[in-house]
């Protein structure tokens, strides 16, 4: 089975097809979303929210993302794995950028990497894609500059914070980006800036007029539920599945229903 490239992705948006990107990080539910026929894999730094249980995305080092990063490599066949660049993993210097973008290719079997910004990161996108190492752009609410930016609030919503997402989502397409994510944008605007770009935009709360969509796997499935942005959609429940059969579990434990004859040797 040939993988998802990022030449894919460009027919894609050429033919008008919607792509669709999840995340995942880990080898079972890697195996899930790609069977389930997603186009890319996020190994997304909101790991370290809906999974290592951190306030927000700052703490998540490199070598907690090649781990995951890895693990849905292995677990994945079919979907393009895009490696998400943590906080301060690119941020000192153009060189740095491209040591750790290497770091997602050689060492976590990544085929791509994706930094948060715009124009302040585009010396940092030049240096790695000039290695061969497609990069995926990320505006909008950046969540690595949630101190800055006043916390998770939809940004562009005036005439200068909407000239200036135009701005920088052309200046990622000419620094070699492959596509850029915009989140938490106007879907007006979000529509004006995918028409502008020969390159994809993969919207998060950025409305329907996006060439494609992402969410959090573990808010699509219902795992996660501390809280629910209003673009998040739930197709499951199964927070409620998973606490429900272990619920049983334990009571049929502490009862001795289980095991049985038919779970022993």
């Amino acid at each position: 089975m040939a993988r998802v490239t990022v030449v894919d992705l460009a027919r894609k948006k050429a033919a008008g097809e919607p792509i669709v990107m999840i995340t995942a990080y880990d080898y079972p539910t890697a195996r899930v979303v790609d069977e389930a026929g997603v186009d890319i894999i996020l190994v997304g730094d909101s790991l370290g929210m809906v999974v290592l249980g951190y306030e927000n995305t700052l703490p998540v080092t490199m070598e907690e993302m090649l781990i995951h990063t890895a693990a849905v490599v292995r677990g994945s066949e079919r979907a393009l794995v895009v490696g998400d660049m943590p906080f301060m993993s690119y941020q000192l210097s153009p060189q740095q950028a491209l040591d750790n973008a290497g770091r997602f290719i050689k060492e976590a079997g990544a085929h791509a990497v994706k930094l948060e910004g715009g124009e302040e990161v585009l010396e940092a996108i030049r240096k790695i894609t000039s290695a061969g190492i497609p990069v995926m752009g990320h505006i909008g609410l950046t969540p690595q500059s949630i101190h800055r930016i006043g916390g998770y609030r939809v940004q562009g919503k005036d005439e200068e914070g909407a000239a200036r997402l135009k701005k920088d989502a052309k200046l990622l397409e000419e620094a070699g980006c492959f596509s850029v994510v915009l989140e938490a944008v106007p879907a007006q605007l979000a529509k004006e800036i995918t028409e502008s770009l020969s390159i994809p935009t993969i919207g998060i709360g950025a409305g329907p007029h996006c060439d494609g969509q992402v969410l959090v796997f573990h808010d699509v499935v219902g795992i996660f539920q501390e809280f629910k942005p209003k673009f998040v959609k739930r197709y499951a429940n199964l927070r409620q599945q998973m606490l429900d059969a272990v619920k049983s579990y334990v009571e049929e434990v502490r009862s001795g229903v289980f095991p049985d004859e038919e779970h022993s040797y």
